[in-house]
């Protein structure tokens, strides 16, 4: 919640406890009134004056009549202050000036009576109420080791009507998305920053080296080297500008296109990589004659990338195979390789922007460490996913799983 929205929430509390504190209040002078009036009656009736008792009477009715109106106003407004605050998504908890509970909506109430971690959330929300009773705004962030993990701000504020504390608000707001998303963006800055400090600090010295160079032999090794290196710079910088295209994309053109003929496109795209590598790519199995509503240079981007790593990390002689099925409603493209696999730790974090499992290997055959992320967000923003099976030593096997047009479903279901 920003500032603006914090503002508001304290002055709609503030407010609640104002129109507790006012209807008290009017209770008070109600009664009061019924004294002086009692006391008024009292007098006319020794006075023996019919006229004046029936003016006492009526007057005490009215009071009554506007008193029980005010109250009345003072309850609903009282009522559709509480449905707002147990409608908002943070906890919420008002106590009174002794620290006792008026107020505690549904997010807050994990933390009544609470176990384990949200025990922890608890006694550090009675610590800041405390706090705040006594004047002094507080705040604490808490880390909740779980499960699950979670990340909770919590902070209370005075309630102060007539310059007087009549009691305390907490909240209690779950920041752990915010949170992973900073840390997320922070190693994101970091990675690109190495990633591209390493080809161009490889420029630089290259070029001093050819600066200053005589042999000719030598100056073409050198200088083929500063293409290679020159290279890699703009497939890192290509791979980030195609990644940060799929995630600001919010209204991708898309038309539905052949299943059969992407997977071909991508074969052909990376076939004569493959045949320098001596890696075969085979297809296991017949495309299913269904179409896909995308947009045809991500998925294609995709599907390359997969056959690209599969073919990277295979042996000489390991066979690349592509396999196509449908499931329910989504076709499931398949690159199975006969490799080096991934170890089961390495599993979770191969989708991360810049994550790779054999560094070494990675930069020896060009890699950005940005293909799988890619491949991910496009399965993302087209309604799908990318799921991953491999054993260290064996080989692994990539899925990805893309809704296809329910025309073609149809068509599909008929023919066979």
């Amino acid at each position: 919640m920003n500032a603006v929205g914090w503002v508001v929430l304290v002055l709609a509390l503030a407010a609640f406890g104002s129109v507790a504190l006012a209807f008290a209040r009017s209770r008070r002078a109600l009664q009061k009134q019924l004294a002086e009036f009692t006391n008024r009656l009292d007098d006319a009736i020794d006075g023996g004056t019919a006229e004046r008792v029936e003016t006492v009477l009526s007057h005490l009715e009215q009071s009554a009549d506007h008193e029980r109106a005010r109250a009345e106003g003072s309850t609903r407004e009282r009522d559709r202050l509480a449905l707002a605050i147990d409608a908002s998504t943070d906890g919420v908890v008002i106590v009174d000036a002794d620290g006792e509970v008026l107020l505690r909506n549904g997010p807050a109430g994990r933390f009544d009576d609470a176990r384990h971690a949200d025990a922890l959330a608890a006694e550090a929300m009675q610590q800041l109420l405390a706090t705040a009773r006594r004047g002094e705004a507080a705040q604490r962030e808490l880390q909740l080791f779980g499960p699950p993990r979670q990340t909770l701000h919590v902070r209370a504020l005075p309630l102060v009507s007539d310059h007087e504390i009549v009691g305390a608000v907490a909240f209690v707001r779950d920041v752990s998305e915010a949170r992973r998303v900073e840390s997320v963006r922070r190693d994101f800055v970091a990675n690109v920053s190495h990633e591209l400090k390493t080809p161009i600090g490889a420029l630089t010295l290259l070029a001093e080296t050819i600066a200053s160079g005589e042999d000719a032999t030598v100056m073409q090794q050198l200088a083929d080297r500063v293409v290679r290196e020159a290279d890699r710079l703009g497939r890192i910088v290509d791979d980030l500008l195609n990644l940060s295209l799929i995630e600001a994309q919010e209204n991708p053109k898309r038309e539905p296109l052949p299943l059969p003929l992407l997977i071909a496109d991508a074969l052909d795209q990376v076939r004569f990589a493959a045949e320098l590598g001596d890696v075969p790519l085979t297809l296991a199995t017949p495309v299913p004659d269904v179409e896909i509503v995308c947009d045809r240079r991500q998925v294609l981007s995709a599907l390359v990338n997969l056959l690209e790593n599969a073919v990277k990390y295979s042996d000489e002689g390991a066979e690349v195979e592509v396999a196509a099925q449908l499931e329910t409603g989504r076709a499931c493209i398949s690159v199975r390789d006969h490799g080096i696999g991934i170890p089961k730790r390495d599993l979770e974090r191969i989708f991360e922007r810049f994550y790779r499992v054999d560094r070494a290997r990675s930069r020896q055959t060009g890699g950005t460490g940005l293909g799988l992320s890619i491949v991910r967000h496009v399965a993302q923003a087209h309604g799908g996913e990318v799921t991953v099976e491999s054993v260290e030593g064996e080989g692994s096997t990539f899925t990805l799983h893309m809704p296809f047009a329910r025309s073609t479903a149809n068509r599909y279901s008929e023919a066979s």
